[in-house]
């Protein structure tokens, strides 16, 4: 038992172990998840601040940032996966959006582009960052100083459209035809274009009174001159950029978290399969250990059998002459035709009490011989069989039922031995079960390589604190026993190696079962 519990604290050790290592990979795992999430995060800031950039120079050299000049900026971060400027980014669509979520310029997928509040959105296949950008919020409430992107000129406008005259040289970029016009010329008492709110909130649209459309306003572009007002404050109050929309692409993400979960999955099977060794070499150990102490136990046994060898054999010697000199003179006395009968009764008593004497002298000498084993290969079932023909008279006197069960076994040990081991198992169950009694014998491997052996009656059993005297010399429970039977099969049983153990037979009767017998191929 002290053993079972010493097994089941180490198996529990190494268990939690591995426990253990699996915990710290799925948290290492993780961790690596959270850095991989975090370089996309830091990819689409730097795709932001990017954008950033490119819109304060804009804004820095025409006064308004043109949709025409932007979108095209926007089809090259999307195109430029592999551009050292988005570190491989993986940009799938991007779009900037109005206070209502509409989309004022837009490039790549547009269909993944949705009206959401700022934050990020992980799908199967991509993520999608709202991100607030420079000079705009996500929140409407939160917006300062607004940049607003403007469509430029149509296709059919021409210079006689405008209705004033040029100032300053002619601008590189034609589709902005007025653009000194609109850096220096901005609505007056605020810069609704470059926004320059000084309280936090966003500055209210001005006011353009009757100023002539035809080429006397100032503070909207010259294609604008011909909306109302009103229409032209809500026109600029839809094209206010407040938010980014950044859709990027998660197969390296992915990629990376699989590659870690293989490693990871690796790491925890390498621990497990360690655990289950280590197991079975504390298993192997212990069986070692418990085989070598079997093995002192019986050499200790047999030293001190040759011993008591001695001194049994010169008690023999000096014991048998005088028991066959009384037996004969009883037997001649029993015989003696002119003696009373009252004498060769007690004669007869002499001769029936000197045999039993020589029996136990018999018996005692057979326990004090030194068992020297002589392993052979020999077939369990056929043993049985012999001894159990040897036992027959007996077994039919008392009409008892006897039958074998099991597998047909071959193992290795001496023959001589195992027939006198079996032939006292037997003997003792005979002598244990009343008339019409049950005996079974019973056989069957117990692992790969052992195999064990149970002798069951249904006598009247054993009772627990007495389950260990049995074995010890001259303790029997029978009358006419010598208590020496189960002494010489527990020798039999160390000297092979084997153990041997008395079990309750339920519901009554009682079973002695031998284990560890060497299985043969």
């Amino acid at each position: 038992m002290e053993a079972k519990r010493r097994g089941t604290l180490i198996y529990s050790l190494l268990l939690g172990v591995w426990a253990l290592v699996v915990a710290w990979q799925v948290e290492e795992h993780h961790r690596v998840k959270e850095a991989a999430k975090y370089d996309l995060r830091n990819n689409s800031k730097e795709i932001a601040n990017t954008l950033s950039a490119v819109m304060r120079a804009m804004r820095l050299r025409g006064g308004a940032v043109l949709q025409q000049r932007l979108e095209p900026v926007l089809t090259e971060l999307v195109n430029a996966r592999t551009n050292q400027l988005v570190n491989s980014s993986g940009l799938i669509s991007i779009a900037l959006l109005n206070v209502a979520g509409e989309p004022i310029a837009e490039a790549g997928d547009t269909n993944l582009i949705s009206n959401l509040p700022e934050g990020e959105y992980w799908g199967h296949d991509n993520v999608t960052f709202v991100n607030p950008i420079e000079g705009a919020s996500v929140n409407p409430e939160g917006a300062t100083n607004p940049t607003v992107v403007l469509p430029g000129p149509p296709a059919d406008f021409t210079n006689s459209q405008r209705g004033f005259q040029r100032r300053g040289p002619p601008p590189d970029d034609t589709n902005f035809p007025n653009a000194p016009y609109f850096a220096t010329n901005t609505l007056p008492d605020t810069n609704i274009i470059a926004g320059n709110s000084t309280d936090g909130t966003p500055p209210p649209p001005p006011d353009f009174g009757n100023r002539p459309r035809g080429g006397g306003g100032r503070g909207r572009p010259p294609w604008l001159l011909g909306m109302s007002d009103t229409d032209f404050r809500d026109y600029i109050t839809r094209h206010e950029l407040h938010g980014l929309v950044v859709t990027m692409s998660t197969e390296n993400y992915l990629d990376v978290c699989t590659r870690d979960l293989w490693m990871r999955f690796i790491i925890a099977l390498f621990a497990g399969i360690s655990a289950i060794g280590a197991g079975l070499a504390w298993r192997n150990t212990t069986k070692s250990g418990q085989l070598q102490l079997r093995l002192i136990r019986a050499s200790e046994m047999n030293s001190h059998l040759k011993e008591m060898n001695l001194a049994a054999a010169g008690l023999a010697h000096e014991t048998r002459n005088p028991l066959n000199i009384i037996r004969g003179m009883a037997q001649m006395l029993s015989k003696e035709a002119t003696a009373p009968p009252e004498i060769r009764d007690k004669a007869r008593a002499i001769v029936d009490e000197t045999d039993k004497v020589t029996v136990q002298l018999n018996e005692f000498i057979n326990y004090s011989r030194p068992r020297e084993v002589r392993r052979t290969k020999l077939a369990l079932n056929s043993a049985i069989g012999e001894v159990m023909r040897a036992l027959n008279h007996d077994i039919d006197d008392k009409k008892i039922k006897l039958e074998t069960k099991g597998d047909f076994l071959t193992i290795e040990a001496d023959e001589q031995l195992l027939r006198q081991l079996l032939f006292n198992l037997l003997l003792n169950a005979v002598q244990a079960v009343g008339g019409a009694g049950e005996i079974q014998v019973v056989t069957g491997k117990q692992n790969a390589g052992e195999a064990f052996l149970e002798i069951r009656d249904n006598g009247p059993g054993v009772p627990p604190e007495r389950r260990q005297e049995i074995f010890k010399p001259y303790f029997t429970t029978h009358q006419k026993g010598t208590g020496l039977g189960l002494a010489v099969v527990q020798q039999i049983v160390l000297a092979h190696g084997w153990e041997i153990e008395c079990l309750p037979n339920e519901p009554k009767g009682a079973i002695f079962r031998i284990t560890h017998l060497k299985l043969v191929a």
